[in-house]
């Protein structure tokens, strides 16, 4: 029941703050607003129904630990698609040819941010963190990574290796960070900086979906495995290593930190723990 409630309440406040973000286009300086909107919206209400149907305090989207968790967060997310793209660019399957739109930039931002905090809520604050509780850390790895990566079957150009590639990459990788650190604010920024270096900065599809030019004309060319195709780099190979990479780094921080829940084992206290 409180697996229910919590998925509710969350995914209900994120689908209409999504939606009203989406409404909205890409006018860049209401999108940019309505994307932190729709961010706080979300946040005030998981922290809300985790107080209500937990009797704590959600110290895992604590405002306190947020500067440093979320800065640690973006610098991995930047630094991932970084080598992603430039070992993409290495083998001639990415050319940057000048610049694109800071306005457009500016405008896929405020989306991000929107689109990175609900997901996390929504999938490592409620699925995972719930079902860890009671199927331990790698099975709800497992679990919610799959869930994660085909929920985006539907986008345009997805196919299941897309959804497969988003799974490890993303999934699987985003549950590793929280489990490492047991704090929502590492996922969110990894997550975000992510999608808005591969459309903010350099231009690409983000799971498939265009959006307006971002700081740099970019154009990919070549074999889809090397460039993820019409999906966009999401779906490349390289992308798929580096999630492998990182969490694997992040697992292995998590067993020197002894985050690691076992099968049925309770996470309650687990979960309280912050970066």
């Amino acid at each position: 029941m409180r697996f229910v409630k919590q998925l509710l309440v969350v995914a209900v406040v994120s689908w209409a703050g999504g939606t009203g973000v989406q409404a909205l286009g890409w006018n860049w300086p209401l999108t940019l607003v309505a994307g932190f909107v729709a961010a706080a919206l979300a946040l005030a209400a998981y922290a809300w129904i985790v107080r209500r149907t937990e009797h704590r305090e959600p110290t895992e989207v604590s405002l306190k630990s947020a500067p440093g968790a979320l800065g640690r967060g973006v610098l991995i997310g930047l630094a991932m698609f970084v080598a992603v793209i430039a070992n993409i660019a290495f083998l001639g399957g990415y050319e940057v040819r000048g610049f694109g739109s800071v306005t457009g930039a500016v405008a896929i931002f405020g989306f991000m941010v929107a689109v990175a905090v609900t997901e996390e809520l929504l999938y490592r604050g409620v699925l995972f963190r719930i079902v860890e509780e009671r199927l331990g850390t790698w099975l709800s790895l497992a679990l919610s990574g799959l869930v994660f990566g085909f929920a985006h079957i539907f986008n345009p150009n997805a196919t299941v290796w897309s959804s497969l590639a988003i799974a490890v990459e993303a999934g699987l990788m985003l549950g590793a960070a929280y489990v490492a650190t047991r704090n929502l604010w590492v996922p969110i920024g990894v997550h975000f900086a992510w999608n808005f270096a591969q459309g903010g900065v350099f231009s690409t599809s983000v799971s498939g979906q265009d959006a307006p030019q971002g700081l740099l004309y970019g154009v990919t060319s070549g074999p889809a495995i090397l460039t993820g195709g019409d999906f966009g780099p999401e779906a490349s190979a390289y992308s798929v290593l580096a999630g492998v990479v990182v969490t694997a780094a992040f697992l292995w921080l998590a067993r020197r930190r002894g985050t690691i829940v076992p099968r049925r084992g309770r996470a309650t206290s687990a979960a309280t723990l912050s970066a």
